[in-house]
């Protein structure tokens, strides 16, 4: 079994054995999930410090057919657009579970639940055959609709949990056909992103039929993602999950959708890129300025960070429609940024609702001196959210500003240098009302020792290290986000009179 197989596998069989455990123990369910996501994080952090820097193909990569007849192999890689994603996916994972601590009811299928994502996530990240890919993205979708409706807050939360399974599922349909028309009309036989981009550069599909997939892929990945205007299901659904469940699927599980467009529209399909790289550019505007709008005006601190956080993801959409290396590579760092960053703000903001049971602004001030660690934690994300240097996500948009300055009309760079200053006016002035405003009453202690910390630490600590080095995700990433670039803009060459023909890994 291959080192990368063991990051899916490891919650998958927590999960079962938490299954096994009798109630009369229920006290290791947590210790369990605890293990499990622990060791996991080790395999991770081995993984990304023994990846080879400099390299653009795979890497640990095990390809085992598993129905040979139909072209579909068990394959799993690592590369540079991956390895970092991988690393935070582990990191995400394991404070999550740190923090579940909450839940004080159905715990053991809480646990299941959430080693169930973990591994779907995971999983996803180093699948290299596109039916996989999309199998373990389904597989951790799932259990955010019920985590919502079982553990979620407010009154409304079967209606959110309702809203963001509508959205997802039919996000996930259209990314389906567009999957299934890639496999019936390319010839290939296959989803195997290796095969088929080898197929596809010397048999390529006609203009218009990559035009269509693209845009299926697109509008299907892009919804799951929160790609204006299917992004409305976003902040409503962090605002009523429970606090690991928001860290999960906005910090990591939110990623896969850009990250399959990375694996499969983008070098697949150049002719679609050609045509829809700047109605992207225009969409993604949409995230930048209209959530942030709408960022400025919440007066729910989750709510808040949900727009906040789809702001981001628009600058995401943004590099990958500039389809220039420095452009991709700044919108994979922002990826990894934003899994950390969105993570810590779920993973304080549910420690603040414990402690003063709302999330309202208009009744926080003063957080600071009530809670020193957990305030000063705030300041640190919130200003990591507006893009202060010396955090990872400044490294990112400054890339993606760059990458998109030459390739993209004036007015797109322009609008998206006024997302830039929405988002500082938003977070700063949340810092001002929530960090050191007038203390307005509200009662809530401060984590009270240093163990209890570990989960926001783990997860502060890497946003800063990788915005002090953005170097050592960005010597992983380019090199991939190279390959990307030259696949997305080639230009085919004539289709060779081969007949097609099975692509059947021989297992190993």
């Amino acid at each position: 079994m291959s080192t990368l197989s063991l990051l899916p596998l490891l919650p998958i069989l927590g999960a079962l054995v938490i299954l096994l455990v009798p109630a009369a123990y229920s006290a290791a369910w947590r210790g369990i999930a605890l293990g499990m996501t622990g060791v996991n994080l080790l395999v991770a952090t081995t993984i990304f410090f023994t990846f080879h820097v400099g390299i653009g193909g795979y890497q640990m990569v095990a390809n085992h057919a598993w129905v040979p007849a139909i072209g579909l192999n068990y394959h799993v890689g690592v590369d540079g657009l991956s390895v970092g994603l991988l690393l935070v996916g582990a990191l995400v994972s394991f404070a999550a579970t740190w923090v579940s601590s909450e839940i004080k009811s159905h715990e053991r299928f809480f646990y299941v639940l959430l080693l169930v994502i973990s591994g779907g996530v995971l999983g996803s990240l180093i699948s290299l055959d596109l039916f996989f890919l999309y199998f373990f993205n389904e597989l951790a979708l799932v259990p955010t609709f019920l985590m919502i409706g079982i553990w979620g807050r407010g009154a409304d939360r079967s209606a959110i949990a309702f809203q963001i399974t509508l959205y997802l599922s039919l996000g996930a349909l259209v990314a389906l056909v567009g999957l299934i028309g890639l496999y019936a009309l390319s010839g290939a036989n296959t989803l195997d992103v290796v095969t088929l981009a080898a197929w596809l550069k010397t048999h390529p599909l006609p203009a218009s039929t990559q035009t269509v997939l693209f845009g299926l892929l697109l509008f299907g990945f892009g919804t799951l993602v929160g790609l204006w205007p299917f992004h409305s299901w976003a902040p409503a659904g962090y605002a009523a999950a429970p606090t690991a469940t928001a860290m999960m699927h906005a910090g990591i599980l939110k990623k896969v959708g850009a990250f399959a467009l990375l694996r499969a529209a983008f070098p697949l399909l150049p002719e679609g890129v050609a045509q829809w790289t700047r109605i992207l550019a225009i969409l993604c505007l949409g995230n930048i300025l209209y959530c942030g709008w709408v960022a400025m005006r919440q007066r729910n601190l989750n709510l808040l960070f949900g727009n906040s956080s789809l702001a981001h993801m628009g600058f995401v959409f943004l590099g990958l429609a500039s389809v220039s290396l420095i452009g991709i590579t700044g919108a994979v760092l922002i990826m990894v940024a934003h899994a950390l960053l969105a993570s810590l703000e779920y993973a304080l903001s549910g420690h603040i609702y414990r402690e003063t049971g709302h999330l309202e602004l208009d009744r926080m001030g003063g957080l600071m001196r009530r809670m020193p660690f957990i305030g000063a934690a705030l300041v640190a994300a919130m200003l990591a959210g507006c893009g202060v240097p010396g955090f990872a996500s400044f490294a990112g948009e400054l890339a993606v500003m760059f990458g998109v300055w030459p390739t993209l009309p004036a007015f797109v760079v322009a609008a998206a240098f006024g997302g830039l200053l929405i988002g500082g006016i938003y977070m700063l002035r949340g810092i001002r009302q929530v960090a050191h405003g007038p203390d307005v009453g509200t009662t809530g202690g401060d984590v009270p020792c240093w163990t209890g910390r570990i989960p926001y630490l783990v997860l502060l600590v890497p946003l800063i290290l990788f915005g002090v080095a953005p170097y050592v995700l960005v010597d992983r990433i380019r090199p991939s986000a190279a390959l990307v670039v030259e696949r997305a803009l080639l230009k085919p060459s004539p289709a060779a009179p081969a007949a097609p023909a099975v692509a059947a890994a021989p297992a190993h």
